[in-house]
Formats: C-alpha cells, structure tokens, sequence
C-alpha cells in the first residue's frame, strides 16, 4: 500500500489542523494505519492508531482529548483532526499502515512522507 499524506502547515497555538492520509495500491482497508511524529533531535512516536474497522482506536496521552483519529475505507483515506494544537506538537507527521492493529511503530511496514506541522506560541 502507498500512502501519501498531507495537511500540514503553519498554526498558532489553540488553532486546528486535519491531516489527511491517502492510500493506494492494496486494499486499504485491510490494514490497521496509524499517525507518528518526529520532532527535531527526537526519536519517531506514536500519535494515534486505528484498527482496520475504525472500532478500536489509541492515543499517546498527550494528545487525548485533543486529536481524533478517523478513516473511510470508502474513500482509502486517514484522517487526524488536531484541535488545540501546542507549541510542542511541532513535529514532522507521518502517517503508515500495518497489517495488525498496534501501537508499536516498528510493526508498521508502510509509510508515507511526511508533513511538517508547526504550532507557533
């Protein structure tokens, strides 16, 4: 599966951005995808996960209540509304697939590029 995503940009802080993931090649709802960040000098996270279905979901703590993670297999795309957006969830964010649900990045196989989001104070 091929995954592209897109959506970043330039916010201040308490502004709103939505990402979005489109997916080609195999069927996209097969997989369990997921939205990762890399912030500079930091190691790639774990942001938000979805299964295959959209039933089961996780967030990283510092993001509950804050982003939704979404799909529509209908329409091959994932989605991540980020609300309340914070200085340090300035980050390049990549979004990927996996063939089981998971929150651990290293069972995630496919990958988009990356799209840079930046929250200024």
């Amino acid at each position: 599966v091929q995954l592209q995503a897109s959506g970043g940009g330039l916010v201040q802080a308490g502004g709103s951005l939505r990402l979005s993931c489109a997916a080609s090649g195999r069927t996209f709802g097969n997989y369990a995808v997921g939205w990762f960040r890399q912030a500079p000098g930091k190691e790639r996270e774990v942001v938000a996960t979805i299964s295959w279905s959209g039933y089961t979901k996780y967030y990283q703590d510092s993001v509950k209540g804050r982003f939704t993670i979404s799909r529509d297999n209908a329409q091959n795309t994932l989605y991540l509304q980020m609300n309340s957006l914070k200085p340090e969830d300035t980050a390049v964010y990549y979004c990927a697939a996996a063939t089981g649900f998971s929150v651990d990045i290293a069972r995630y196989d496919y990958w988009g590029q990356g799209t840079q989001v930046t929250v200024s104070s």
